[in-house]
């Protein structure tokens, strides 16, 4: 069997710099036409987005999803919540960590897989500012080393 071919659409790259990442999921999503269609052409945003469990359902929240610029009527609203298609058991799962205090449903990437569009959200766990301090300080050290071997 072939491996399963994917088209990213929109990364949130802050949620690995802002939060620890506990545990990833991938969803469907509930889309219209005209969201689909923006999504082939790449406009869709997730940095402020985050997903709820609402009435046993999972839904993502501040998604823009630009307005396709070829519809002639009936366009969807960039920014409405939208339902995502979880199994049951997961969402339970979902709800009894995020009942937590800290941890929080985020969006990580958006894309096409078999020509489906599917979102990887992530239950993860926010960040003090001394996490991220020590965070970039790792980094620039790290790049400080690389930077040496390559010059020896």
């Amino acid at each position: 069997m072939s491996k399963p071919h994917k088209k990213l659409i929109a990364d949130n790259k802050k949620a690995r710099f802002n939060y620890f990442i506990v545990d990833e999921f991938e969803a469907g999503l509930v889309l219209a036409g005209t969201e689909v269609k923006s999504l082939r052409l790449g406009r869709a945003n997730l940095k402020d987005a985050y997903a709820r469990v609402k009435n046993g359902e999972i839904f993502v929240y501040q998604m823009h999803i630009g307005a396709y610029p070829f519809a002639y009527y009936d366009n969807h609203e960039p920014e409405q919540p939208r339902k995502l298609l979880l199994h049951k058991h997961e969402i339970k799962r979902l709800y009894g960590k995020i009942k937590e205090k800290g941890y929080a449903l985020i969006p990580l990437k958006l894309y096409f897989k078999d020509g489906k569009a599917k979102i990887s959200i992530a239950l993860a766990k926010g960040k003090r500012k001394y996490d991220k301090r020590d965070q970039i300080r790792r980094r620039d050290l790290q790049r400080d080393l690389d930077r040496e071997r390559k010059n020896r």
